[in-house]
């Protein structure tokens, strides 16, 4: 639990009792891990947890009457996306103890790098009778914690859609096509879109099938994710400003561009290996597949 120094009194330890999260799965429920490193964002969340409130001890001990509503939220946070929102709100106004059960669902194309949960009881309403140590504004926080998640793996990650090639521009026999824009400090969700050709029907598949993939998908998925971290250190190597000590902000375009480049060429600056991908291409090619490991499917 979070312990703040705020301006009004809050319960004690033990009048909130939160049990960890449960990542729900097709094959049952598991605690919450520290990372989900095969995640993307074709993979949406389904997420469980279980909350105990004493209602009775928490309005006592912060000071409030016995009829003072008070609320419980979960708020979620994806740094990659830089997007957040609401996942459930519980209003409580009975007394004594009760459980609150809570079951969020978020959509894979909203999240992205590290997942924020933030669970907090607060006060509902207004208090315009409260005591000078009481809370009294709507939304003061009597109690809260935080739990995060890790859905950054070691592919490039992006969003990504199904579409068929032969209504754009591109070739329409082509597999996919990773599409950059934006410069260097735009949000990497906005910057990055993967779009794979839904005519192609074995790369169209390995993606639906990216969950639980079989062998011919892995394959798939490794040429894909191989080229999309060509063109992504490309472009980047391509771009002036990226350089290994770039202040980019997180979520970034150019962050997750330098991420990228850390872990396929650990130790080495970015002068030496644009240097070596203008004197020597082919070299060049056949260091980023090996960086990448290019069909080393487990």
């Amino acid at each position: 639990m979070s312990r703040r120094v705020l301006p009004y009194r809050i319960p004690s330890e033990g009048v909130v009792l939160a049990e960890g999260w449960l990542l729900v799965a097709e094959d049952g429920e598991v605690a919450m891990p520290e990372a989900l490193p095969d995640w993307d964002y074709q993979m949406d969340l389904h997420l469980r947890r279980t909350v105990r409130v004493d209602l009775d001890r928490a309005r006592s001990q912060s000071g409030l009457p016995t009829d003072a509503a008070l609320a419980l939220a979960v708020v979620w946070t994806a740094t990659g996306s830089s997007l957040s929102g609401p996942a459930e709100h519980a209003r409580l106004t009975a007394s004594g103890v009760i459980t609150a059960e809570f079951d969020v669902r978020l959509r894979g194309a909203d999240l992205g790098g590290l997942l924020l949960l933030d669970t907090a009881l607060v006060l509902a309403e207004r208090r315009t009778d409260a005591r000078p140590s009481s809370p009294r504004r709507a939304g003061s926080v009597l109690w809260s914690d935080r739990e995060s998640l890790r859905l950054q793996g070691d592919a490039p990650q992006f969003p990504m859609a199904v579409i068929d090639f032969a209504r754009t521009s591109f070739p329409d026999d082509a597999a996919w096509h990773l599409q950059i824009s934006g410069g260097l400090e735009s949000a990497t969700m906005g910057s990055l879109l993967l779009l794979v050709n839904e005519r192609n029907t074995v790369t169209a598949t390995a993606f639906e099938n990216a969950g639980k993939p079989r062998p011919i998908d892995r394959i798939v998925l490794s040429a894909v994710y191989a080229d999309a971290a060509r063109i992504m250190i490309e472009h980047a190597l391509g771009n002036g400003d990226f350089a290994e000590d770039g202040d980019f902000p997180d979520g970034s375009l150019g962050a997750t561009l330098l991420s990228l480049f850390d872990q396929l060429f650990p130790g080495q600056s970015v002068t030496d290996i644009r240097l070596r991908q203008r004197q020597s291409p082919a070299l060049f090619a056949s260091d980023l597949q090996a960086a990448v490991k290019i069909f080393e499917v487990p």
